[in-house]
């Protein structure tokens, strides 16, 4: 799978000014609602809380893959974040995250469309360098080449 493909250019931002969950989710809320990924930003915000309440979404080294299937996803996608500075997240290190990679995915989708997103993602981020791109980009530019 292609990530450039789903990852929406127009929910990529670096420098976010986030600092809790709750900004996090914000943001990539406006940017998704103003791109037309998503129809409702609270219905939406409200799934992402729901798998949160799950279990961790912190996957560790600074990187939190949080992710809504939602009725309100018009369109599946990847959305990136990169924030000013780390925040408190729960982590499976324990550890702040700072890179947040958010799946946007339609409720009505198969979940094995969702695990296949979900591997191809896990799969570059185990890639030697992927995570040390990620944590060190300070433009849209370098985030979308840590996924080519």
């Amino acid at each position: 799978m292609n990530l450039l493909e789903v990852i929406n250019e127009n929910a990529v931002a670096v420098n976010v000014k986030a600092q809790n969950k709750e900004e996090v989710f914000e943001c990539v809320c406006d940017l998704l609602l103003k791109d037309g990924s998503i129809t409702s930003k609270e219905e939406f915000k409200q799934d992402l809380y729901i798998r949160e309440s799950q279990g961790k979404t912190g996957i560790g080294d600074g990187i939190a893959i949080p992710h809504g299937k939602s009725l309100a996803v018009r369109r599946n996608c990847i959305s990136v974040l990169k924030l000013e500075q780390p925040i408190q997240w729960e982590t499976l290190d324990g550890l702040p995250a700072q890179v947040f990679i958010i799946f946007a995915i339609n409720q009505k989708d198969k979940d094995d469309y969702f695990l296949r997103l979900m591997a191809s993602v896990a799969k570059k981020l185990a890639q030697e360098g992927t995570c040390g791109k990620l944590m060190g980009s300070s433009t849209k530019e370098d985030i979308l080449e840590a996924f080519c």
